[in-house]
């Protein structure tokens, strides 16, 4: 059995504090001439058939746009989901409140959609914001009160609206539950912070790195929030193991493999498990800006048939 490692880079946990997010936009100009129309949108890449794969980059150190330089040989994209890793959430002392905090790498991509982020949508690639702890005792599973998820959950879906994201991912790790004079878990906080951000944002993914108290925290007061989720992946790399909760399979990533870490032989094998045993979902972490179409063709073979080219 494969020893439960986590490989994770804390360099997002220890970010910067919060900055404020910038909104963007063009101001029009009375009597100025009208702008050229805007160019055709590329066409997606075409849709391929398998598991969706998901590619989680560190953006303090690599580029989101990586995920988009590795196509299959009837040009799909290999990878269907990228997660900017990581905004945080922080505790303000004064307020005694959450808050969403973007680390100045992180804020760049936000403030350079136009060519950080479209670009990949452009392809047919979602992209999605994970969420994470930054040791200040702010995490998932401690909001006192309904309100107080909710009031998180608006800072989410208003940050997915602002920069045109699609979807939100939540990683409750380095929250360090009770810093800063902050609660425990309690059950509530998850379920209303989860319920809240549905509401907001019913056609988004939300997904959920099946690590921490709030993983464990899905049922409160006979609600369940686990059918919010569109994906559920292990959290432990060069491991297989089926997150425990209450999703079917075509949404689930028992399989977590760092790409240039976890060996080719063992990232093909959990790619052949993943298909034989009817899952939907196979999750990579920390693709970085060299060509790594090695490592990418040893689970793109198994899970649609084909190696995976680089451009660069």
């Amino acid at each position: 059995m494969f020893t439960q490692v986590r490989r994770r880079m804390r360099t997002a946990a220890l970010a910067l504090s919060a900055v404020a997010a910038l909104a963007f936009g063009t101001t029009a100009t009375t009597g100025a001439a009208a702008a050229p129309a805007p160019a055709p949108a590329p066409a997606p890449a075409p849709t391929k058939q398998g598991p969706t794969s998901v590619a989680y980059v560190e953006v303090n150190n690599n580029s989101i746009l990586n995920v988009g330089k590795y196509t299959l040989a009837d040009g799909s994209n290999a990878f269907d989901v990228a997660v900017i890793f990581a905004a945080n959430i922080n505790y303000d002392t004064g307020t005694k409140a959450a808050y969403l905090s973007f680390n100045e790498n992180v804020q760049r991509v936000l403030d350079d959609a136009a060519t950080e982020i479209r670009p990949l949508q452009q392809k047919g690639i979602k992209v999605v914001l994970s969420v994470l702890g930054n040791h200040q005792g702010a995490g998932f599973a401690n909001f006192p009160t309904q309100q107080a998820a909710s009031t998180f959950a608006k800072q989410l879906s208003d940050t997915v609206a602002e920069y045109g994201l699609d979807g939100i991912d939540f990683d409750d790790e380095y929250a360090e539950y009770g810093a800063n004079g902050t609660g425990q878990p309690n059950d509530s906080s998850f379920v209303h912070l989860v319920t809240a951000l549905r509401a907001n944002m019913p056609d988004k993914i939300i997904s959920l790195y099946n690590i921490g108290p709030a993983a464990s925290r899905l049922s409160y007061g006979g609600v369940d929030v686990s059918s919010a989720f569109d994906y559920a992946w292990n959290p432990y790399y060069g491991t297989w193991q089926v997150p425990g909760m209450a999703l079917p399979k075509s949404k689930l990533s028992p399989a977590a493999v760092e790409i240039g870490r976890t060996s080719q032989s063992t990232v093909a094998d959990f790619a052949r498990r993943t298909v034989s045993e009817g899952y939907g979902v196979y999750l990579t972490y920390n693709l970085d800006g060299a060509d790594r179409s090695a490592d990418v063709s040893a689970f793109t073979r198994e899970l649609y048939g084909s190696d995976a080219e680089y451009t660069p």
